[in-house]
């Protein structure tokens, strides 16, 4: 069975559209056409019925997940060498939480809650087979957080440690450790 048999249309209108999630409409896979979709879909002043197909959506939501992981990963190294400072979201000093508020609702309009206990609460639990750049790392001690980072790749974890120290770049230290996906 073809794609395009699996596949049903879905009016664009009826998606949320974030800037984000336009582009990636755009791009699509290597540049060639994934739907109809116009280069004014963006802006809203495309003409007649725009669709896309059910299966673009599924890509371009993994697509945007990507682009988001990536930015977010980037927002927080480019905080590298700033120092710990208790309760701090940014954009000079940040404790845990707080870089990780910074990059996902201040640079990244993601609605995200402010303590490291709550980011765990409000992300979606995925399993470490499935981590991705930008994923939150939630640390575990008697099974309640005690920290939070933002997962780079390769093992490594964007976090800022604790008091005396600065954000930094470190291998992940330990197996008691979840991981979540902000929504």
């Amino acid at each position: 069975m073809s794609i395009s048999t699996l596949a049903r249309r879905i009016p664009l209108q009826s998606l949320a559209i974030t800037p984000l999630l336009a582009a990636a409409l755009l791009v699509g896979t290597g540049g060639a056409p994934t739907s109809s979709v116009s280069p004014h879909a963006a802006t809203g002043s495309a003409q007649g019925p725009v669709t896309i197909k059910a299966r673009s959506v599924a890509y371009v939501s993994a697509y945007a997940r990507a682009v988001r992981g990536r930015a977010a990963v980037k927002i927080a190294a480019a905080q590298q060498g700033d120092p710990y400072r208790y309760g701090a979201a940014g954009p000079s000093a940040f404790d845990c939480s707080g870089l990780v508020y910074y990059t996902y609702r201040t640079r990244l309009g993601v609605g995200v809650p402010r303590t490291a206990s709550a980011q765990r609460l409000a992300s979606v639990r995925i399993s470490k087979s499935n981590l991705q750049q930008g994923d939150l790392i939630f640390f575990l001690s008697g099974g309640r957080v005690y920290h939070v980072g933002i997962y780079a790749g390769y093992g490594k974890v964007w976090h800022s440690p604790k008091p005396g120290q600065r954000v930094q770049l470190s291998r992940i230290w330990t197996t008691s450790w979840v991981a979540g996906r902000m929504p």
